[in-house]
């Protein structure tokens, strides 16, 4: 039988590893827990919801404004492999970032198969864009600006890292502080096989413009690339891939597997002001 991709040889080898609902004994229980402490997170903080960084309702971003002007600032994308979730289930990233003397920035944006992954792409690199110009006017400092995502978000971050800021926005070649990639995903050539495909109408395009592994660039942004130990293989094999191409392009990469930590809870991080997470975006911005 011939291979669909590296060693996969059918379908439901590929959904073991890239369906990660089925990775867990119950994915609602992390579900919840994104919507209640995002629901706490809007209470208890300062936000500006919903506001405009592009032409189409669902290019959007939820500000949460550090007390202090001049913040240092945190941009995050979230996942939910290009198809599902929106911005509203992570504010709760804010929280531990916010007791840092963080601001964060959770962006929305458009969904599979309304959209293509290309749209979601520029949609991404425009909401960063927006913030590094924008963000000023809600006390934050556009020169220690950090971008983070999580599974399709991780993807979305590293094909940030990749855009000709110069060219295409007119901003310094790497306007980034840091990045860092939570359970990303950097070759997305395995979802074409996958069960979802009908949603993503992935093809041999898609698959070379929107996979970072193959598209590395000098970068002087350093990176963090984290995994949980509990995930399928497959999210730390490409995590540690990329990590390798991106140091081998002589850029700067640390790696963190946590322990005990599975596809959905390694970003409770951001909750916490002392977790490894967010000491390194708050590290970062003090070079």
């Amino acid at each position: 039988m011939p291979t669909l991709y590296r060693d996969f040889k059918t379908q439901d080898e590929i959904d073991a590893q890239y369906d990660v609902e089925k990775s867990v004994p119950d994915f609602m229980i992390y579900a919840k827990h994104y919507v209640a402490e995002s629901e706490h997170v809007r209470q208890r903080l300062p936000a500006h919801l919903d506001v405009p960084y592009g032409p189409t309702l669902d290019e959007t971003v939820d500000i949460f404004p550090a007390a202090q002007a001049g913040a240092p600032v945190f941009v995050f994308i979230h996942g939910g492999a290009w198809r599902i979730l929106s911005s509203k289930e992570f504010s709760t990233v804010a929280s531990g970032l916010s007791a840092q003397g963080f601001t964060t920035v959770v962006v929305n944006y458009s969904l599979c198969p309304k959209v293509s992954i290309d749209e979601i792409t520029r949609q991404s690199r425009a909401a960063v864009a927006w913030v590094i110009r924008n963000i000023g006017r809600f006390g934050g400092d556009p020169k220690r600006v950090v971008l983070g995502g999580h599974s399709a978000g991780g993807h979305l971050t590293a094909m940030c890292l990749q855009t000709d800021w110069e060219h295409e926005y007119g901003l310094p070649r790497d306007p980034l502080a840091g990045a860092v990639m939570v359970s990303g995903v950097f070759e997305i050539e395995p979802f074409r096989w996958s069960s979802i495909q009908p949603m993503l109408q992935i093809d041999d395009g898609v698959i070379r413009r929107n996979s970072p592994q193959h598209r590395v660039r000098a970068c002087a942004t350093p990176v963090l690339i984290s995994w949980g130990s509990d995930e399928p293989s497959e999210f730390a094999r490409q995590s540690q891939d990329f990590a390798r191409v991106w140091t081998q392009a002589g850029n700067q990469a640390q790696t963190l597997m946590q322990d005990g930590r599975n596809h959905f809870d390694a970003i409770y991080g951001f909750e916490d002001p002392n977790h490894p997470l967010t000491e390194w975006i708050a590290n970062v911005v003090t070079r």
